[in-house]
């Protein structure tokens, strides 16, 4: 299995890339191009075997974003955050998720870790109302994932700490309305949206809270790690977009595009930076890989040494997503006015790297609180999510 997704991300590659200028132009990945991924599995690659899905373990499924990324960061990111969002299948029962997917269940989702809106208490199930943003992949998902303030006949539920208690709710995306807000200089593709409820029900079954035990006895869900097991593929994407960005490079180094009769591969500072920012990506991805691999490995053994590997792993994800940024910086003052122009491709990554860089698994405030975890410091609640 772990070879056919593999073999299945390249060989949408050619799709991929003859669709790069409708994926922009659409704010969308084009229904053709989402419609045949989504059959190869590439928005679940954590789905349950048990529910048709591959399951794969986070270092297999690496390679699997990497590649696509490598073309198209929007695709990649879609296959990043579709994988994110399904393996929380993973935490209603089989039968709740035919009601919702169908029989056999085909598992395309989106959604959002915020709370956007609020569940009520009511017979049976809760009652949502709300709007959720950044949905990526809202186009192709048949259900979202939503986080929900927790409210019952006394207001909203509060925990111990006064902090509002949330409860995640499984919906179709049909049930609502989605609102096409899209508009960036970067990862157009991803359909990044927003969604809309009101009032509807949402029975309990198909509902779950976002730190409880997974249905599925497996590794992979466990919710101490779910989300850095969700953002090494975010790691992926972007050191996928940083590798693809360096081959547009290469081509534009080797080739002639000046009136300078000088190549750019002859010159001196653009030898030493392609040097360099091999390296980096070449560091980048062996350190992700490495402490994510740790990660699981203690994962598998339920090790208790668990969150000390998960620090590290956090540390490596931001490490990596920040370092791709830099690459792109470097290559793109090194292409010179070169790098301007869409025919070469190095436009494409040096905008899709800058919106993903902005995502919180990139953000310098995780080298902040794997500081603190490591240190055995007092941890800063703000940090968490």
């Amino acid at each position: 299995m772990a070879e056919d997704m593999l073999s299945a991300a390249k060989s949408m590659l050619p799709k991929i890339r003859e669709n790069l200028s409708r994926i922009d132009s659409e704010c969308q990945l084009p229904a053709d191009l989402a419609e045949a991924m989504a059959e190869k599995g590439l928005f679940g690659l954590y789905v349950p075997k048990v529910l048709g899905g591959p399951e794969l373990d986070p270092i297999t499924a690496f390679p699997v974003v990497e590649t696509i990324s490598t073309v198209d960061g929007s695709a990649g990111w879609c296959c990043f955050n579709g994988t994110a969002l399904t393996s929380a299948i993973s935490r209603i029962s089989i039968a709740a998720a035919k009601e919702l997917f169908g029989d056999p269940p085909v598992i395309t989702g989106s959604g959002s870790a915020r709370s956007g809106g609020t569940a009520t208490v009511t017979d049976g199930g809760y009652i949502v109302s709300g709007r959720w943003n950044y949905l990526s992949g809202v186009d192709h998902a048949k259900c979202l994932f939503l986080n929900c303030d927790l409210v019952d006949e006394k207001g909203p539920v509060l925990a111990a700490d006064g902090s509002p208690v949330s409860r995640v709710v499984v919906v179709p995306v049909g049930d609502g309305t989605v609102h096409l807000v899209w508009n960036t200089m970067g990862m157009r593709g991803t359909a990044s949206n927003d969604a809309s409820y009101s009032e509807l029900f949402v029975p309990s079954s198909h509902t779950y809270e976002r730190a409880a035990p997974a249905v599925h006895d497996s590794p992979l869900y466990n919710p101490n790690t779910s989300l850095l097991l969700s953002w090494t593929l975010a790691a992926a994407n972007a050191l996928g977009m940083a590798r693809g960005a360096m081959d547009a490079f290469m081509g534009l180094a080797t080739g002639r595009t000046t009136q300078s009769p000088r190549l750019l591969r002859d010159r001196e500072t653009v030898q030493t930076t392609v040097g360099e920012c091999e390296a980096v990506i070449g560091a980048g991805r062996a350190y992700v890989l490495d402490a994510v691999g740790r990660m699981w490995e203690s994962q598998v053994a339920k090790s208790p040494d668990l969150m000390q590997k998960a620090a590290h792993a956090r540390l490596a994800i931001a490490h990596a997503i920040r370092q791709s940024v830099v690459v792109v910086d470097k290559l793109f003052y090194a292409a010179g006015t070169g790098a301007i122009h869409e025919s070469n491709g190095i436009e494409r990554y040096f905008r899709d790297l800058h919106v993903s860089g902005q995502h919180i698994s990139g953000l310098h405030s995780n080298y902040q609180l794997s500081g603190q975890m490591l240190l055995g410091a007092s941890e800063d609640p703000s940090l968490t999510i």
